[in-house]
């Protein structure tokens, strides 16, 4: 597992446009979905580490926001030839236990992830109902083998702010994670 903090996209961001197909439901989400609606968009995976720390909240953060208007999908990019626990049935299963009310995407080319110059997993990006980006950053200050609680506080209170129509967050930590699992040859540029 390589330790990798997010690429800090720049707030006001217009979201990159998405049309990927969704391993539960089997029907192909796209940004158009969601249009006029604030919006999540999650880089997941299932094999790390930091992922799996924060699942049980970031479900519970899910559905108590989806109840408030806020849309959620979560995508998954890795090489799923070289990590295959994070292909189609490792999703599901994810999916099912712990409960994910969003759509799953399978970004299987990683031309999205690339599109959002995501890095790590998780990797989050807020956007609002025009869907700019208004929060980029971490989850909360938990990482794995830390005695920091799993509260989903970072993005709860940006996520807050934004229901309410306050400006967005002045500050806004890096998400740090797994790195993306880029097939070969297929890393982005966007690294340095």
């Amino acid at each position: 597992m390589a330790k990798t903090e997010s690429t800090m996209l720049e707030l006001g961001t217009p979201s990159p446009d998405f049309s990927l197909p969704d391993v539960i439901s089997q029907k192909t989400v796209s940004l158009s979905d969601f249009a006029g609606k604030p919006l999540l968009v999650a880089f997941l995976s299932v094999h790390c580490p930091y992922v799996q720390l924060i699942r049980h909240e970031f479900s519970r953060y899910a559905r108590e926001y989806m109840n408030k208007n806020l849309a959620i999908v979560a995508i998954q990019a890795n090489d799923i030839q070289a990590y295959p626990e994070d292909g189609p049935q490792g999703m599901r299963d994810d999916a099912r236990r712990f409960r994910y009310p969003f759509p799953y995407l399978l970004d299987e080319t990683q031309e999205t992830a690339k599109a959002y110059k995501a890095a790590c997993t998780p990797d989050l990006f807020l956007f609002d109902a025009d869907h700019k980006l208004y929060y980029r950053g971490q989850f909360d200050d938990s990482r794995p083998g830390s005695d920091i609680p799993v509260t989903g506080a970072s993005l709860r209170a940006a996520t807050d702010a934004l229901l309410a129509g306050r400006p967005a967050p002045a500050e806004q930590r890096p998400s740090m994670g797994c790195n993306i699992k880029w097939k070969p040859g297929n890393e982005p540029d966007y690294f340095g």
